[in-house]
């Protein structure tokens, strides 16, 4: 009687298990996603330029209102802070940086892109703050080149009629540091607000709404009113560009200067800090 060999049975090769994902993995993954998207390069640029221009109109203004103004005895020029930084400039400057932080989360939500993401790094909390430094990091390069190039293409404009100044000016540095650093405070509340929302267009209107259109609503002629004014960006913005004392006849309330760097900090840091703790306890 012939006894047939015994095959073994076919065993499936052992996975492959590589090592586990570093941040600086994880930072350099999050700027590969950002800068892939040939749009972002394209709005950084125009809002770039949009608000160096600004600056430059406004001064232009001035300039002419110097010239028209013309007095015998010219007098030493202050530095103008909402001429170099204009309103409508920053405004534009947040509303971009709100929702490009924002669309750095939601994008990923909405294609799908999430899920592979999640697999592939499960430490959720991680990934949150990975994408929270890349985009901080490339705001405060795009505020510092706003913030800077505003200043010197402003006084540079002024000159022209000896109205300009240097950047050793008193004001000039804390209205530069701040114009700068308002661009990623914005970015990181519109990230935080998204990874809490999930849809683009809800959390767009949420962080325009919060950071443009909610404080005027509060009055500033009374306390309680007047603290919650002074909690939004945009009025520590303000304040920190202002050069000029508080008016001690003025009936309205003034935002501190401690009070306004403190509103820089505590806004990207809890929504950051939620954000964290909402994607670790939430399904994709």
């Amino acid at each position: 009687m012939t006894t047939l060999p015994t095959v073994p049975p076919p065993t499936s090769p052992a996975p492959v298990v590589g090592p586990p994902a570093r941040f600086r993995d994880l930072l350099a993954s999050e700027w590969i996603k950002m800068r892939s998207l040939r749009s972002t390069s394209w709005t950084l640029a125009l809002t770039t330029v949009f608000v160096i221009g600004s600056a430059a109109v406004a001064a232009l203004a001035e300039y002419n209102n110097i010239a028209d103004s013309s007095p015998s005895t010219p007098e030493p020029h202050d530095f103008l802070p909402f001429t170099a930084y204009t309103t409508v400039g920053h405004w534009t400057l947040m509303i971009v940086a709100g929702a490009i932080g924002t669309i750095t989360v939601v994008s990923e939500y909405s294609s799908g892109l999430i899920r592979t993401t999640t697999v592939a790094v499960p430490a959720r909390g991680w990934m949150v703050l990975a994408k929270a430094v890349v985009t901080a990091s490339l705001w405060t390069g795009v505020g510092t080149v706003t913030s800077t190039g505003s200043f010197l293409v402003s006084q540079a404009i002024l000159n022209g009629q000896d109205a300009g100044v240097s950047i050793t000016h008193p004001g000039v540095a804390r209205a530069m540091v701040a114009s700068a650093l308002l661009a990623p405070v914005c970015a990181l509340i519109g990230l935080g607000l998204g990874v809490l929302i999930r849809h683009s267009a809800t959390t767009v209107v949420i962080s325009v709404f919060t950071q443009l259109m909610l404080p005027p609503v509060f009055s500033q002629s009374e306390r309680w009113s007047a603290d919650i004014n002074h909690a939004m960006p945009v009025t520590a913005w303000k304040r920190l560009v202002q050069n000029w004392p508080p008016d001690p006849d003025s009936l309205a309330y003034t935002a501190g200067v401690p009070g306004s760097w403190a509103v820089y900090a505590l806004w990207p840091l809890i929504a950051v800090a939620l954000a964290v703790i909402v994607v670790r306890h939430r399904d994709v």
